[in-house]
C-alpha cells in the first residue's frame, strides 16, 4: 500500500492545545476531502474544535457523527451497546461510501486514535474494506503528566493505566500492585476512584488534571478535591512513580 492509495485516515490531533499537534495531521487536516468528527447531540466535537486552529468550517467538507447516547447509560448496560452498535455501522457504511466516490477522508481524533478512541470501532469494521493510514498522535496522559510536571515513571517503574469503570475491588486491586498509574473515564466515577486510591495507599500521590493543555486545564492534588464531586470527560488522575534515580 502506498501512500497515494490510502483513502481514510485516523487523525490523533493530541491533547487539545493545537501546538501539539504532528505535521503529519496537519498535513491531512489541509488536504482532506472530508473531515469526520464524533460529537454529543447539538454540540461540536473536541477534535474538530482542536482542527479550528489549522482549518475553518467548511460545510462541504464536515461530516458529524453524533453519538446516541454518551453518559446517559453506563457502559456496561446492555442499552449501551445496543444503541452504539449500529451508530458504529451506520457510520462506517457512510465513510465507505465517501471513500468509494473517490474522496478522502480524516476522522479526527482526540489524543491517540488507538488509546480508548471511538475512532477503533470504525477501524474495526473498514480495516480490510479501505486502505487507512492511522496517524498517532501524544496521548491525553502524555499531555496531562507533562503539564503537570510530574514525570510518571523512574527507573523500573511499572505504569497501569485503568478506566474507572472498573469495579472499585479490581480497581484498588490493580492499584495496589503498580508503582505508577493513569485514571481514565473519570466522569461520575470519580468518587470511588477516590476511594479505591485511598484503599491502596495511593491518594495522597494522586493528582487530578481536567482538560491537559486546553485553556480551561485544572491541574490540583486529588485531596483538594471535593470527595462528591463529579468529573467532566477530559479529565484523569495521576499517580507518579517514585522508583529509582541517579
Amino acid at each position: 500500500m502506498t501512500q497515494d492509495t490510502i483513502r481514510l485516515f485516523g487523525l490523533g490531533l493530541g491533547p487539545g492545545d493545537p501546538d501539539y499537534m504532528t505535521v503529519r495531521a496537519r498535513k491531512v487536516l489541509e488536504t482532506a476531502d472530508r473531515l469526520v468528527h464524533f460529537c454529543k447531540r447539538g454540540k461540536r466535537g473536541n477534535a474538530r474544535t482542536i482542527a479550528d486552529a489549522i482549518v475553518g468550517m467548511n460545510p462541504a467538507r464536515e461530516i458529524a457523527l453524533v453519538y446516541p447516547v454518551t453518559t446517559e447509560i453506563p457502559s456496561d448496560h446492555p442499552d449501551y451497546a445496543a444503541a452504539l452498535s449500529p451508530f458504529y455501522e451506520a457510520a462506517a457504511m457512510q465513510l465507505l461510501a465517501e471513500v468509494e466516490a473517490g474522496r478522502i477522508v480524516g476522522v479526527l481524533c482526540e489524543g491517540d486514535p488507538f488509546f480508548y478512541g471511538s475512532f477503533m470501532h470504525l477501524w474495526w469494521r473498514l480495516k480490510e474494506k479501505v486502505p487507512t493510514e492511522v496517524v498517532p498522535a501524544v496521548s491525553g496522559m502524555s499531555g496531562a503528566w507533562t503539564r503537570a510536571g510530574a514525570p510518571i515513571t523512574w527507573g523500573d517503574d511499572v505504569l497501569t493505566v485503568l478506566p474507572g469503570t472498573l469495579p472499585e475491588a479490581e480497581l484498588t486491586r490493580r492499584l495496589s500492585n503498580t508503582d505508577a498509574a493513569v485514571v481514565m473515564k473519570l466522569g461520575r466515577n470519580l468518587p470511588k476512584v477516590r476511594t479505591a486510591l485511598a484503599s491502596a495507599g495511593l491518594l495522597e500521590r494522586a493528582i487530578y488534571i481536567e482538560r491537559a493543555t486546553m485553556a480551561e486545564e485544572k491541574i490540583v492534588p486529588l485531596p483538594e478535591i471535593p470527595e462528591s464531586m463529579e468529573a467532566p470527560y477530559f479529565s484523569l488522575i495521576i499517580v507518579p512513580g517514585q522508583g529509582r534515580r541517579v
